[in-house]
Formats: structure tokens, C-alpha cells, sequence
């Protein structure tokens, strides 16, 4: 990622995650910044840079959480069936 300023890179991050519905990892790997940089940008430091931004981002980011345990058990179903073959 090209450097941003952090109010900047908070905007950018919130926007992929609203716009492709994306998970915390997949923003972090098409940024090339951490999960961590981009948990904390987008849980911490949007939040007073730009209140709405913040908030559309946590229906994502809980959408994804209860949506999780469903992702791990398809990739496990993938993971046996491509075995068994």
C-alpha cells in the first residue's frame, strides 16, 4: 500500500470492507498491511474520523463474525471431498 496518511488509510480500508463486503483479512492482503492495522483502523481509529463510515463498517464486520463458523465448515467439506478423490 502507498502511504496514507491514517485518517486517509482508516477511509480507505472502511470503504473496501463496505463495498466488497470483505473480511478483515482479505482488506488486510489487498492493502498489504496487516490484520491487525486494519482491525484496529477500522474498529479504532474511524470512529471519530468519520462517525457513518464507522458504523456501516461494523454491520459488516458482524455480519462476517456470525457468518464465520459457516465459512470454516465449507472449507473443512472442501478440504475431505478434494482427499477423497
Amino acid at each position: 500500500m502507498a502511504y496514507f496518511s491514517q485518517p486517509r488509510r482508516c477511509e480507505l480500508l472502511g470503504n473496501y470492507i463496505v463495498e466488497h463486503g470483505a473480511t478483515v483479512r482479505e482488506a488486510a492482503r489487498y492493502f498489504g498491511v496487516s490484520k491487525s492495522t486494519v482491525h484496529k483502523d477500522v474498529t479504532q481509529e474511524l470512529r471519530p474520523i468519520n462517525r457513518q463510515l464507522f458504523e456501516r463498517v461494523c454491520a459488516v464486520l458482524l455480519k462476517n463474525k456470525q457468518e464465520r463458523h459457516l465459512r470454516g465448515g465449507e472449507a473443512t467439506r472442501k478440504k475431505y471431498q478434494k482427499g477423497a478423490k
